[in-house]
């Protein structure tokens, strides 16, 4: 039977098939709303975000969408702030497996002496999928939507991220050594172009070029590099600059600091993600501003292998567009974007003597949409408007140890943690409900991470 109009004639088929059609799948009604993109902030208060076919379909006030769309499925955040999915510019979610096994050890001592043997030992497409089913499950419940991934076996990373529900990069990885992946760099470049190919009609997976670092990659392959990321339009994601130690000894090889290498084989602009930019000089940030480059940020591991702090504030006052990433567990140990934000924004103003840098609403910023920018999906992600992915966060802010809460967004980085974190929306999909993970087969993921830790200490 066709619907009635308020003169109690039937209504046209058409016009209610465009009001079935417009009907939200789910409203959240949130006490307060970070919008994050506008440059001023935008917190909204008693508003609702209503969601259709996986992308928000409307903002408004939470009193008109209940006039509006009243008989609609909704979920009430009466003291909650609403998010957008975090981005985690930077991981290696697969060796999530390695937690804590390479701790107190300088960067180059990490790698060489305790991760590339134990890669070399272990890594394997199961291996990488177990490792990221572990890492997705934490980052979810941490508020975590999107990860920026660069490992082994790229099709094993998609296979664990679709499981749970998760939105994933993953990077196609180039390396100038063999690994139990690949024996070459072209072997690399192929079997990841291949995994893209596989995956590329899929919503939630996207790729990138990850050529691992200027100190493990030669100037043929990053030729390759630079081909496929212009024909493929994709963004290239590499390791830059992260200590002292990396830059003596590339300029001992190639006559010239990395990223005046990077320059002249043509790989600096806006589609380069640099991860960790610690060790910059003046010249170096007015090549990455002139480039329009991004970088990732990653202050928990700069700090723990001890390569020492970015200068953030500087990066950002020069225009460029900054994200933040957690770096694998490996390294962490810890894949929580929220504390990243805090200390991120603590080192820039500890760093500079001046607490007005880096705000919170920048701090939030880095951590949604810059992140999204860096990866060319900022239509997409990394705000609340309408139109895009419904990659969502509720945090909780009625905690006793979070009182009394004069600004929400505020609380979000400098006071409130992964704990308060109460639902994860990715592509409307609840996949984080009272904070526990949806999707995530947690007696399977105890046995994997049992079998893996027995494995792995047999060569430790």
């Amino acid at each position: 039977m066709f619907a009635s109009d308020k003169r109690g004639k039937r209504a046209h088929p058409a016009r209610e098939r465009e009001q079935m059609r417009m009907t939200p799948d789910l409203i959240l009604h949130a006490r307060w709303i970070a919008q994050v993109e506008k440059e001023t902030p935008a917190l909204l208060e008693g508003y609702a975000v209503a969601i259709k076919d996986g992308r928000i379909a409307a903002l408004l006030p939470s009193a008109q969408a209940r006039a509006q769309y009243g008989a609609c499925k909704s979920v009430e955040l009466a003291e909650h702030l609403l998010f957008p999915g975090l981005i985690n510019l930077h991981t290696h979610a697969a060796m999530s497996l390695m937690r804590g096994i390479a701790d107190d050890l300088p960067l180059m001592s990490w790698l060489s002496e305790r991760i590339w043997p134990t890669e070399q030992a272990h890594v394997s497409a199961r291996f990488v999928r177990d490792g990221t089913r572990l890492a997705c499950a934490e980052m979810l419940k941490g508020g975590v939507t999107c990860f920026n991934d660069m490992y082994f076996f790229p099709e094993a990373a998609a296979e664990a991220a679709v499981e749970v529900g998760m939105r994933a990069v993953l990077g196609i990885l180039a390396l100038d050594f063999p690994s139990p992946y690949a024996s070459d760099a072209l072997d690399y470049l192929a079997k990841g172009l291949a995994a893209r190919d596989v995956w590329k009609e899929h919503p939630r997976i996207h790729f990138c070029l990850a050529p691992h670092s200027p100190y493990t990659v030669q100037d043929a392959s990053f030729g390759k590099i630079r081909t496929y990321a212009d024909q493929l339009e994709l963004p290239i994601h590499l390791h830059i600059h992260e200590t002292e130690e990396e830059i003596r000894v590339h300029r001992e090889r190639h006559g010239v600091r990395p990223l005046a290498r990077l320059a002249r084989l043509g790989l600096l602009g806006p589609q380069l993600i640099g991860v960790h930019a610690v060790h910059l000089d003046t010249s170096e940030i007015e090549l990455l501003a002139r480039a329009n480059c991004s970088i990732a940020h990653c202050p928990t591991s700069n700090l723990k292998l001890g390569s020492g702090i970015a200068p953030v504030a500087r990066l950002l006052e020069s225009g460029i567009n900054v994200g933040l990433g957690t770096d694998g567990a490996a390294s962490n140990n810890r894949l929580d974007l929220l504390a990243e934000m805090r200390l991120a924004s603590l080192l820039a103003k500890g760093a500079t003597h001046a607490a007005q840098n880096l705000p919170a609403w920048t701090a939030l910023r880095m951590a949604t949409l810059y992140g999204a920018r860096a990866l060319g999906l900022e239509r997409e992600i990394g705000s609340i408007e309408a139109g895009k992915r419904a990659d969502l966060v509720a945090i909780n802010l009625s905690a006793l140890e979070l009182q009394p809460c004069f600004d929400p967004v505020s609380h979000l980085v400098y006071c409130a943690g992964r704990e308060h974190v109460s639902h994860v929306w990715v592509e409307g999909a609840c996949c984080v409900f009272e904070g526990q993970a949806a999707y995530a087969d947690t007696i399977s993921l105890k046995n994997a991470r049992s079998l893996w830790q027995n494995r792995l200490s047999f060569t430790l």
